[in-house]
């Protein structure tokens, strides 16, 4: 059968400020019997009419740090990721969405629930607070329940015990999207919560691996420090990028695998994510990653917001720079980044400004950031 006459299926772009919205759709989406979906929360330009019979969820990526990718998921690939994460978890339940429906922790909230037969708790999207929260959780009715949060999620539910005894309710509590603190972590399993962190991208149906171990069916290795993935949870590729979708996911030995743009270490199986490779930049002659500088400042005293980005530096050539909403004095600030990490990781400086730009996905915009560094 030539390309041509590949079957496919209608593509609709759907709005994901009312997740309701986006789980009924993508119910028809999963089984077959409806369009295929690109949850978003803005009206997306440039959407082909239709795609691959076997693609049933697109998801947009942030773009944090360059052009966004549509990535290609089929309802076996999130139906494998569903079956996973329930192995692992011990059996299925019923789970709390609280991240945004066009994440792909999002999507992988509404597969797993769809796949139990179960019915989800949706929360709205927008102004996420800790009373929304607790009035949320409330709505649960089964005993074994999930939920996915992102750091800062965490930390603001930390702050109210009313939260922390909601979150108590829960079985397991998957934290991921970006690189959770170890004071946040450390603070939340103190409470007795059953914290585990995810990492994994849009690519792989979201998270792969949980606390640095592969779920069942997922292989983890390096190649040059790069981490790739496989299982069968990968994507199909990038809607329409057949270039970007050849780099990025390739056959070895007959095995695809998914080439992340992160680095790491495996030690006695367990995965360690050292940072982006793009974040990985030379200070003075020394390898220093920004996502590990970022992840030392954001464990200090009202900084968990902050951002670390790359910035010239006459001496060194580039040095890492904190930008932050909370003022903190930069000799303090050197001199815990040395004593966590090393002499290079110090920051050069601190940027105090009044709000982080943040992208629809709610991750810091490092593209509007740096522009804020050459300032």
């Amino acid at each position: 059968m030539t390309a041509e006459s590949s079957p496919t299926r209608e593509l609709w772009s759907v709005d994901a400020h009312d997740p309701r919205k986006v789980w009924a759709a993508l119910k028809p989406a999963l089984d077959g019997s409806g369009a295929a979906i690109l949850p978003h929360p803005a009206s997306p330009s440039g959407l082909p009419d239709t795609v691959a019979a076997n693609v049933a969820v697109v998801v947009e990526t942030s773009g944090s740090t360059g052009r966004p990718k549509r990535v290609m998921l089929s309802a076996a690939a999130l139906k494998a990721s569903a079956a996973a994460s329930d192995e692992l978890l011990g059996g299925p339940g019923q789970w709390l969405l609280a991240v945004p429906a066009h994440y792909i922790a999002g999507i992988n909230v509404l597969a797993r629930s769809y796949f139990a037969g179960t019915e989800p708790v949706m929360m709205a999207p927008q102004g996420f607070t800790a009373d929304a929260f607790v009035a949320a959780v409330a709505e649960l009715t089964a005993e074994r329940r999930f939920v996915s949060l992102v750091p800062v999620q965490l930390a603001r539910l930390l702050e109210s015990e009313e939260a922390v005894a909601a979150l108590a309710t829960f079985t397991r509590i998957l934290v991921g999207g970006q690189s959770s603190p170890g004071a946040l972590l450390a603070a939340a399993r103190a409470r007795g919560l059953a914290v585990s962190t995810t990492y994994g991208s849009s690519e792989t149906s979201g998270g792969a691996v949980w606390d640095g171990t592969p779920l069942p069916g997922v292989s983890v290795r390096l190649v040059d420090d790069r981490i790739e993935l496989s299982g069968p949870m990968l994507a199909e590729g990038y809607l329409d990028d057949p270039r970007r979708s050849a780099v990025s996911f390739r056959l070895s030995d007959g095995v695809r695998w998914y080439r992340t743009d992160d680095v790491g270490d495996i030690v006695d199986g367990v995965l360690r994510v050292r940072g982006r490779a793009d974040d990985m930049i030379i200070s003075g002659g020394v390898k220093v990653s920004l996502t590990e500088v970022e992840t030392a400042v954001r464990s200090l005293a009202g900084q968990s917001a902050a951002v670390v980005v790359a910035a010239p530096h006459p001496k060194w050539g580039e040095a890492p720079v904190v930008i932050t909403t909370v003022a903190i004095e930069l000799d303090a600030l050197r001199e815990a980044i040395v004593t966590q990490l090393s002499a290079a990781a110090a920051p050069a400086r601190v940027i105090l400004i009044d709000e982080i730009p943040m992208l629809s996905t709610g991750k810091p915009d490092k593209l509007a950031l740096a522009s804020v560094v050459l300032k």
